[in-house]
């Protein structure tokens, strides 16, 4: 195969990288929670109920932000469920996932988790069952300090101090059939105005993120966003897209489906920039991608039906090297739009479709944890604009689709490279200018196997997973290197 070769300019950039497009999800789904994050009986949990192994594998990723409590879980929770003695909670049938819910972990639990963790809380309100009064009184119960009922009511609960929670979710996927309260775009849009407004005179320092199309495949794509959007207004922070990568047999088709990450983005911010200027705003809504991963396996009843029982096993997908290398290329796609893709969220982080599988007090990392890893100490800095020219396929969907897919972030002296290789069988050379200031390699991995369909399992658990990448010379400036097929690698480079 000819050289790729890759171009870079400083003055070149797009934006500063957000880090809270390196955020998680955790929702009452499955294992994802109970048997997941929080395990009482399990020899690795700490003081409140958290396994330890799972909190040390998250911690190394770096995660910014965590969405929760869902989800479909969301448009049927009723938050003071969760809250109290936890042997006054109340167990619930769960209508989103056909499961149990004992309610033993809430906001009080998950709020802890946060603080120990790092992470930044946003918190999905229900606005399929629930009401925007309900949504309002998380906020106080949340964010003001004592004196008010529901204020008083955290304090009693054990925490003195507010939370302070900044990001809000009105409402999930609500343009979608399956979900608890579904409604036409313009009821939906009168239900989050009015949430946002009871919200916002809680809390006016609270940034909420709206309920976009949730999938490109329904028939009211694109019209849903501009609806809302035109009647929220600039109670609007931000917009939500979804999307889960799907094999369908076909792997070159599978790889080439980065670019329809990248043209779902632009389509969506073309709404909002048409919106803004339809409204004369000078406030822009920013792209939270609050749901994205691989998920193809487990899509049947089987595996999202829990028929009433508790922490069944449900969306447990087992991913393999070619679903690590879509999850690397949804991570290029949002470098690539850093100007608009302002915060994501990998859904889920432990066990329902997860880079972590537990079983018993055992722990596995996935194929899809080591693409994570690799981004996880590489993303501050300004995403830059890259030219890639050489050999490309042919795809019925997006056209012509190069073989290398990449990003790039430059932090002063140093230049973050992200590379993917999606030839099945031949390796890749690529030579790669920063304007001559590439001065040596600082560190790289690659991720690669023996095939497209290696995977790691509890009993060899390292088939998959990052290594170091050697196949790089620097000279005169610019640097030289070679991919593996069907691999993807993360490279430092000092500069000039």
């Amino acid at each position: 195969m000819e050289s790729t070769h890759i171009t870079l300019h400083p003055d070149f950039s797009i934006s500063p990288v957000d880090p809270r497009i390196f955020g998680g999800f955790l929702e009452h789904l499955g294992r994802a929670v109970y048997q997941g994050i929080y395990q009482p009986d399990s020899r690795h949990a700490d003081e409140n109920g958290f396994r330890s192994d799972v909190l040390q594998a998250l911690k190394a990723l770096r995660l910014t932000t965590m969405r929760y409590p869902g989800g479909n879980f969301s448009s049927g929770y009723h938050w003071m469920d969760g809250i109290g003695p936890k042997d006054q909670r109340p167990t619930l049938n769960d209508l989103a996932w056909a499961s149990i819910e004992p309610n033993q972990f809430g906001t009080d639990e998950f709020l802890k988790l946060c603080r120990l963790m790092n992470w930044e809380p946003m918190l999905a309100c229900n606005l399929g069952t629930g009401t925007p009064e309900e949504a309002r009184n998380w906020v106080e119960y949340c964010n003001l300090p004592g004196g008010t009922k529901f204020a008083n009511l955290r304090v009693r609960n054990g925490s003195v101090d507010p939370s302070r929670v900044n990001l809000w979710c009105l409402g999930n996927e609500m343009d979608g059939p399956w979900q608890l309260g579904h409604v036409p775009a313009g009821q939906y849009a009168l239900r989050a105005q009015q949430a946002a407004k009871m919200m916002k005179d809680a809390d006016p320092d609270i940034k909420f993120t709206v309920c976009g199309s949730c999938t490109v495949d329904l028939p009211t794509y694109l019209e849903w966003d501009k609806e809302v959007l035109d009647y929220v207004g600039d109670y609007a922070d931000y917009i939500s897209l979804h999307r889960y990568a799907v094999n369908r047999g076909n792997l070159p088709d599978y790889l080439a489906s980065i670019a329809g990450i990248d043209r779902q983005i632009e389509e969506v911010d073309a709404v909002c920039r048409f919106i803004q200027a339809k409204r004369k705003s000078h406030k822009r809504t920013y792209l939270s991608f609050d749901e994205w991963n691989v998920w193809y396996r487990t899509t049947g009843p089987e595996f999202t039906n829990g028929r009433g029982k508790f922490a069944a096993h449900l969306l447990e997908e087992e991913f393999d090297l070619s679903d690590a290398l879509v999850v690397a290329g949804f991570l290029n796609s949002f470098i690539r739009h850093a100007d608009s893709v302002k915060m994501a969220s990998l859904a889920q982080v432990v066990n329902a479709i997860a880079p972590i599988l537990t079983r018993g007090d055992d722990l596995l990392l996935q194929s899809t944890y080591y693409p994570l890893l690799m981004f996880a100490n590489r993303r501050d800095g300004l995403a830059m604009q890259m030219r890639i020219s050489g050999p490309n396929y042919p795809n019925d969907i997006y056209g012509n689709i190069n073989y290398l897919d990449g990003s790039a972030i430059w932090n002063e002296s140093t230049l973050h490279l992200f590379l993917i290789n999606r030839s099945l069988n031949e390796m890749s050379d690529a030579i790669v200018d920063f304007n001559a200031m590439i001065q040596s390699v600082e560190s790289a991995e690659v991720l690669t196997a023996r095939q497209a369909t290696s995977a790691n399992s509890f009993e060899n658990p390292n088939e998959v997973c990052a290594r170091s990448f050697d196949s790089i010379k620097v000279k005169n400036g610019r640097a030289e290197l070679t991919l593996p097929p069907l691999s993807f690698a993360a490279i430092t480079f000092q500069l000039f």
